[in-house]
């Protein structure tokens, strides 16, 4: 689009100064107005805070001029997103405006429609916390009893993307954003690249089915691989991923067009061929084997923090997982629960739409599961699936989450528009495509300090909600402080809607009706 931009306006302006001094000085005007115009898209390509004008000068504009045309208040409706859940347009527009530390604050009160069903809100005290009196940095220590290397985690986090699927650009930028704010990226199963280590932030390097980065030749797990990626200083954590909320129970493919001598280096794969990555890991075939593989990573990563992350199907199936735990006297150190809702440009539209469980149902089911087998305390569990905002955080809290990961919200910190190209590598702001063109327009050492700038208003966010409800700590949030308008004229609390399980219930043979089913049919030896 630069090199059309420039040699079209060259050969107009060529033209018009051609006419003025051999046709008519009139037309000297018009070689003045393209001048002007070149000199403006100039000034798009070279400046750096907006991705869309770098790439597409002058007609990147008409985006800008759109939104300022368009009516007010169509930014606060209500709008229906690809998995039609309702989300808030103005939860959108906050990210925008903390990246860029504009002002977020709203006038005319409440934009949404308060008596609408499916309106969640939280509780607050009349005798509120200053916000000084607050710890400003919450953060989790990571790691049980098995644990030699724990980590402090921000209660906010960079969600799974791989190298590939985002631009080296877009990833430098996440992880130095992340050095800058004092959180943790997490890499996707795309393997552990070097943009990923670039600038020095903390790094939880996910391992998936196709085991890049740390993989033989024949596409099984290589200990030799992983140790060597693992026991780097900036990985903090190792994940092992199970399934992911966008496509559970479906493999990947990476077509030999994209497999490039670059990313088959980082994947250790052959370049230039297609590679699928199962649907399954070859390295366990049960729920011993899995926390047995567990150990495993822990041994060769020097005892660092080592989970799985997974989107709840099979109820039986997670609860085999716990019974294995128990049997073992084996831990992960952390749970990461993925919504169905999650997000990514190459997944079917039926697995995105219909399979796994949303990330508050599977939330609530997994903290319940450990609570009621006593063995919560061993294990930290982090929420993933549309996380966008200081009050998703808190409701993810009090429906049993330690942390919080956000892959969506970080993209459109770093520039995103919802373009929805992810999948064609066309994206127009650099952010998901391998287009080098196109990547150009994101300038790192801009968008690093937009996603530093979005994590730090977010968190902050998040203490002021906590003192206005009254709570100093974030892990005495309980689920009877969210509220739901379940119906026009019914309203009910998180408690009434995700009963909780009281701690070693199910030793003490208390297990509520809904879970017996799944708890006989679960066992440690076997998957379903």
């Amino acid at each position: 689009m630069r090199s059309v931009f420039i040699s079209v306006l060259l050969i107009l302006i060529a033209a018009t100064v051609a006419l003025s001094l051999f046709v008519s000085v009139n037309f000297w005007w018009l070689a003045g107005f393209f001048i002007a115009v070149f000199c403006l898209g100039v000034y798009d390509m070279l400046q750096t805070h907006h991705s869309v004008m770098r790439n597409f000068p002058l007609f990147g504009r008409a985006r800008w001029l759109m939104e300022y045309l368009r009516p007010k208040l169509y930014q606060y409706f209500i709008e229906s997103d690809t998995d039609g859940r309702p989300i808030n347009r103005i939860d959108r527009s906050t990210i925008y405006q903390r990246a860029k530390k504009q002002t977020d604050s709203m006038p005319f009160g409440t934009q949404l429609d308060v008596y609408a069903e499916g309106y969640e809100w939280m509780t607050h005290s009349i005798a509120p916390l200053n916000f000084d009196k607050i710890n400003h940095d919450p953060r989790v220590v990571i790691g049980n009893k098995d644990c030699k290397q724990p980590y402090s985690a921000s209660i906010f986090n960079v969600s799974a993307m791989s190298f590939g699927s985002l631009s080296y650009a877009a990833i430098e930028a996440l992880n130095a954003g992340a050095k800058i704010g004092g959180f943790a990226h997490n890499t996707g199963e795309g393997g552990l690249s070097p943009y990923h280590l670039k600038h020095g932030g903390d790094i939880i390097w996910q391992i998936g089915t196709g085991y890049f980065s740390a993989r033989t030749a024949d596409g099984n797990f290589s200990p030799e691989a992983f140790q060597k990626n693992a026991t780097l200083p900036q990985v903090k954590m190792i994940e092992l991923k199970l399934s992911q909320g966008a496509k559970p129970g479906h493999g990947g493919i990476l077509p030999a067009a994209k497999n490039t001598p670059e990313i088959a280096a980082i994947r250790l794969v052959t370049p230039n061929t297609t590679v699928y990555s199962p649907p399954y890991h070859s390295a366990f075939n049960s729920p011993k084997g899995l926390i047995l593989f567990i150990q495993q990573l822990k041994q060769l990563s020097g005892g660092k923090p080592v989970g799985f992350k997974l989107c709840i199907g099979h109820k039986s199936e997670f609860i085999g997982i716990c019974k294995a735990m128990i049997e073992l006297d084996s831990y992960p150190d952390f749970i990461t629960v993925d919504g169905g809702e999650g997000g990514t440009g190459a997944a079917p539209q039926e697995f995105s739409n219909y399979v796994g469980a949303p990330l508050m149902d599977g939330l609530a089911f997994v903290h319940n599961m450990l609570m009621g087998f006593n063995i919560r305390q061993h294990i930290k569990i982090i929420a993933s699936g549309k996380v966008l905002s200081g009050f998703h955080l808190i409701r993810a809290m009090a429906l049993g989450a330690d942390t919080c990961n956000s892959a969506r919200a970080m993209m459109m910190a770093l520039g995103c528009i919802q373009a929805l190209q992810c999948n064609t590598n066309k994206c127009p702001t650099g952010v998901a495509t391998q287009d080098k063109g196109l990547v150009k327009g994101l300038v790192i050492d801009d968008k690093k300090q937009r996603v530093a700038n979005y994590h730090e208003d977010t968190v902050k966010t998040f203490v002021e909600l906590l003192g206005a409800a009254g709570i100093a700590d974030c892990g005495k949030l309980t689920r009877s402080h969210i509220y739901r308008r379940v119906f026009m004229n019914e309203v009910r609390t998180f408690e009434d809607i995700y009963p909780s399980c009281e701690t070693g219930s199910f030793i003490n043979g208390k297990v509520p009706e809904k879970y017996v089913h799944d708890i006989e049919r679960a066992s440690a030896e076997k998957w379903n």
